[in-house]
């Protein structure tokens, strides 16, 4: 099945790319490799999810802002390759989530994007990953998140 079908199937449309707003590329490809820049939770209508775990953001809504966030990584994506069935494997996430000192549950929120990856990818879907917590991300987003993709050949 075509990927953008089964994103339809999903309700999922995927946003336009545009370009980043500061001094780098949304995407950077060596061979079949491609790198996504971090991406963060930003909605259709260009507001951001927002909110810091341990303090004002829950579990449930900040794992539904990292899927958000693979979905916004699966535009750009789209937008460097042209056909997200060219995607082989999605290789490796890392996921940085803000968050307080006591909390201790990034690899849950990371979860969110994880788990949407593999439902649009199947076993292509699963990868590599490191969660981690830092205090402070650009807009109070709770969750940024890069990936590196290989393409097929």
């Amino acid at each position: 099945m075509k990927i953008e079908n089964k994103l339809q199937e999903m309700g999922i449309a995927l946003p336009e790319p545009t370009p980043p707003p500061f001094s780098f590329l949304g995407c950077s490809q060596v061979g079949n490799v491609v790198y996504v820049s971090g991406h963060g939770p930003k909605r259709a209508d260009g507001t951001w999810v927002s909110g810091r775990l341990g303090e004002d953001i829950s579990i449930e809504d900040a794992q539904a802002a990292a899927k958000l966030t693979g979905i916004n990584m699966l535009g750009t994506l789209k937008g460097h390759i042209g056909d997200l069935n060219q995607v082989k494997k999605i290789v490796k996430l890392l996921c940085i989530v803000n968050s307080t000192a006591d909390f201790c549950e990034q690899p849950l929120v990371a979860n969110g994007c994880s788990d949407f990856l593999v439902e649009v990818f199947g076993e292509a879907g699963r990868h590599a990953r490191s969660a981690t917590g830092v205090n402070a991300l650009f807009k109070n987003i709770p969750i940024e998140v890069e990936m590196i993709v290989e393409l097929k050949d």
